[in-house]
C-alpha cells in the first residue's frame, strides 16, 4: 500500500465510478426530460387569440 504525503489527493477507483454514475444518471435524465417536454403542447399566439374573441 502506497502511504501518501499530507497534501496529497488521491481519490482512486471509487471516486471514477461514483462521478461516471453521477454522468451515467444525468444523460438518461435529460434524455427523459426531452421526452417529456416534447409531448407538451403549447398553443399557438394566433389560436389563443381567436378563443378570447370568441
Amino acid at each position: 500500500m502506497n502511504v501518501l504525503a499530507a497534501g496529497d489527493v488521491s481519490p482512486g477507483l471509487l471516486g471514477f465510478v461514483v462521478v461516471a454514475f453521477l454522468g451515467f444518471a444525468l444523460y438518461f435524465l435529460v434524455k427523459s426530460m426531452n421526452k417529456q417536454m416534447s409531448k407538451i403542447q403549447v398553443p399557438h399566439e394566433g389560436d389563443v387569440d381567436d378563443k378570447k374573441a370568441e
